[in-house]
């Protein structure tokens, strides 16, 4: 055989061996698109955008082969019907916070933030390490759904009112927005809870619909443009010490996914969380200089307020634990957690921060 014959031969060898290989690499990474369903308009890069950080990683990281198509609220579904539309099929994914649904079941809630619940870091503690994913996703599966954390705002604020709240007096016949089951909280205390959608809210808040509203904090506030039409922002949102928002998707089709995209959902999932809170925690500090610069009036909620409704809170749960198995399993796990985080958090962060707080107050940093 001459040496032209031999190479001819050859080459024609190795292109048969990669026609071969390529079913086997196709089959281990096939081509699936799905649409995602996000609770949040596309002015909030924070919140909405934690989804395209999944989208763009999941993409990027399959060689294109695996697409999340990202959908804002209103455009397949309306906000607040993200999970139903996982559930039944019109899409494979959402991107949402579990107490918007609440009213199905309080447990919901659970995974995302309930009153005087964890910080950002004791949920995500408890999330990964504490059996937290394990524990929601029981109940989840049973709706069809498998969830994982995908983004946290850190502690919220109060929200913005018409009117200064001094006493629990104040609060009676007021119409606030309020996420979660928060609002069952304070109707305890005469307040009248509305579930809008961020969308919605500053139509409903300038019209006076409503009385007051909250949403996150500063810089996703600033952009909503609350400021405007009510003066006094108050701290902090005891009903969302540490909210996790996240991606809900279709149990089966989870399951039917090739396992080396499985584990990358996983992944891009734990890194949109990661990437939510450390934007907001860039962020928040100039909108609120600029939210001050332009008006807008700080206000603590006054330590008699907040009693109140701790022990409001309480009555909520041990109502809801002594009828929900399923809510006292979970809640159980976050309160046997919570005792022991606060007393680490008090001890080190807690006093870093306060000595660190007092020297930027008298201008020393």
């Amino acid at each position: 055989m001459d040496r032209r014959s031999f190479l001819t031969k050859a080459a024609l060898g190795g292109a048969a061996a990669s026609t071969l290989a390529a079913p086997a690499i196709a089959q281990s990474n096939p081509q699936i698109t799905w649409r995602l369903a996000s609770s949040f308009p596309k002015s909030l890069d924070t919140i909405y955008g934690g989804a395209e950080v999944l989208s763009k990683m999941v993409e990027e990281a399959s060689d294109g082969n695996f697409k999340i198509q990202v959908f804002a609220a209103g455009e397949i579904v309306p906000g607040l019907q993200v999970a139903d539309a996982v559930m039944n099929g019109t899409v494979e994914a959402c991107h949402t916070v579990g107490y918007y649904f609440w009213g199905k079941d309080p447990t919901w809630a659970l995974g995302a933030a309930v009153p005087f619940s964890l910080n950002a870091r004791g949920m995500n503690a408890w999330h990964y390490h504490g059996g937290g994913i394990e524990l929601y996703n029981e109940f989840l599966g049973k709706q069809g759904l498998y969830g994982l954390p995908g983004g946290n705002t850190g502690a919220q604020m109060g929200g913005w009112f018409r009117k200064e709240i001094n006493t629990v007096e104040d609060l009676k016949g007021l119409k606030m927005r309020v996420g979660g089951f928060a609002g069952k909280v304070m109707e305890k205390l005469g307040l009248v809870p509305q579930q809008i959608a961020g969308g919605d809210i500053y139509p409903a808040l300038e019209k006076g619909t409503i009385d007051a509203t909250e949403w996150v904090g500063p810089y996703d506030d600033e952009k909503l443009g609350f400021y405007k039409v009510a003066p006094y922002y108050y701290y902090p949102g005891w009903w969302e010490g540490g909210p996790t928002v996240h991606f809900f998707f279709s149990k089966e089709q989870m399951e039917g996914l090739p396992k080396q995209y499985q584990a990358l959902l996983h992944t891009a999932a734990q890194a949109a969380n990661s990437d939510m809170l450390q934007k907001y925690d860039m962020k928040n500090p100039a909108a609120l200089k600029t939210l001050v610069a332009n008006g807008t009036q700080l206000r603590a909620f006054s330590p008699e307020i907040m009693q109140a409704c701790f022990n409001a809170a309480n009555e909520v749960y041990a109502d809801m634990e002594a009828n929900n198995a399923e809510f006292a399993k979970i809640w159980n796990a976050i309160k046997d957690f919570r005792k022991d985080w606060f007393t680490w958090e008090q001890l080190a962060e807690f006093n870093y921060d306060y000595f660190m707080m007092s020297e930027a107050n008298q201008g020393k940093l």
